[in-house]
């Protein structure tokens, strides 16, 4: 028996993922404590893991960020990416040490096991001298010496000249992060670190081992350092009730639409995207993403159905395709039903997951987040015609059942534990 700390910034969408594989490791016989926020002691508890909540850290709603961090309010867009960035990923890294030394004072554990979203993991593994893995639960932004740097969702440059705009954009990076750089020094400095020789993008990963979401195919066939590993789709069962519609679904077509649990103003994607279906000949399932608000606020066509959540892994099965805001997560849940796509990413990493799903050929990239009802009725009316779409996504889907899902991550983090 191993002893695991898994540790997952408190957002929906990065504990899901640890999750599974803190029940995978708890399934082979590992002793595992989870480090997450309050609202998810439930869901870290039925995976047989010790919860841990944040106590020092400051604890929040995901779907209320400016409450807790209030230099959110009102921001969209890139300044909503820095301050992300700076305030919860950087800032709470002491914080978040302060919580974990009292469990490793009291217990040591023998692996740390953290997303790759964070300033923390490489904070904690570094002032308590312990070994520490990274699962990559985003679309794997790993800096490379091939392709341009990720974020943008640029295909990389397969010609002389593409590959000379893919190294003048990575020649960028220092200056582009230096801000986030300050503030990981600042961070580091808080706790007794010298400042860090490599730059923010390269702290959050560790040098032993890396655990990413996802198949190559979904990363532009990048070549990949030798610690690194695809694990495919990373999920465990979510005890989502289907809603009282259910039944309606029966016989007919079906096209789902998602705004995610993260910027849900639902003006964004769900009103063009219902307003744009409203003549179909399907039914159009809509998740508000909001825990509890089952309705949006404007009136919704004939053949329009909502709820907070959805069951998503019994809804697509019956889907033609998703219409999606590009949470790398319900990608990968679609994906892996061979469910193609159409994405309206506008914020934070869903760009970056709208040029992966165009440039692996299972869905359209709508390139904004706001897009027009029309823009949104002609992708799905695409989607739809072209069999290649479905073609493409049922080969993604055999790619991401063979990587191994949680059970595989949590074999290699037991060999990982045992060397």
């Amino acid at each position: 028996m191993a002893r695991f700390m898994v540790t997952a910034m408190p957002f929906s969408g990065h504990v899901a993922p640890m999750a599974a594989v803190a029940a995978a490791l708890v399934a082979r016989g590992h002793d595992v404590r989870f480090y997450t926020g309050a609202a998810f002691r439930g869901r870290i508890e039925r995976t047989g893991a010790r919860f841990v909540p944040w106590r020092n850290a400051p604890d929040f709603d995901e779907q209320n960020l400016p409450a807790t961090f209030p230099r959110l309010r009102g921001k969209k867009g890139f300044a909503q990416l820095m301050i992300n960035m700076e305030d919860l990923f950087v800032a709470t890294a002491p914080a978040q040490l302060a919580d974990v030394r009292t469990e490793w004072d009291r217990e040591r554990w023998d692996v740390l096991v953290s997303d790759e979203a964070s300033l923390a993991p490489s904070v904690i593994a570094e002032a308590l001298g312990c070994r520490w893995a990274t699962v990559a639960i985003l679309p794997l932004h790993l800096v490379s010496p091939h392709g341009p740097p990720p974020g943008l969702g640029l295909r990389p440059g397969r010609t002389a000249l593409g590959r000379a705009r893919d190294a003048a954009l990575r020649a960028l990076i220092p200056a582009l992060s230096g801000r986030l750089n300050r503030a990981a020094d600042r961070a580091r400095d808080a706790v007794g670190l010298p400042a860090a020789g490599a730059g923010f993008d390269r702290q959050v990963w560790s040098a032993e081992l890396i655990l990413a979401s996802g198949v190559a195919a979904l990363d532009f066939d990048i070549p990949r350092p030798p610690h690194l590993h695809w694990v495919g789709r990373l999920s465990e069962p979510a005890p989502i009730p289907p809603p009282p519609w259910w039944g309606e679904l029966d016989g007919h077509p079906v096209v789902v639409v998602t705004q995610g649990t993260q910027n849900v103003d639902p003006t964004d994607l769900l009103q063009p995207a219902l307003t744009g279906l409203a003549d179909l000949d399907a039914v159009v399932a809509a998740s508000t993403g909001v825990r509890g608000v089952d309705t949006v606020p404007f009136a919704i066509p004939a053949n329009a159905r909502t709820a907070a959540m959805l069951p998503f892994d019994e809804l697509f099965p019956r889907a033609e395709v998703l219409v999606t805001n590009g949470g790398w997560g319900g990608v990968l849940t679609a994906l892996a039903h061979g469910l193609p796509l159409v994405v309206g990413g506008g914020d934070l990493d869903k760009p970056e997951v709208a040029g992966r799903v165009d440039a692996a050929g299972v869905g359209i990239n709508l390139r904004t987040g706001t897009p027009t009802s029309a823009a949104v009725r002609a992708a799905v009316d695409r989607v739809r015609a072209d069999p290649r779409y479905r073609t493409r996504a049922r080969a993604v889907a055999a790619q991401l059942a063979a990587a191994g899902g949680a059970p595989r991550a949590a074999e290699l983090l037991e060999g990982f534990a045992a060397t």
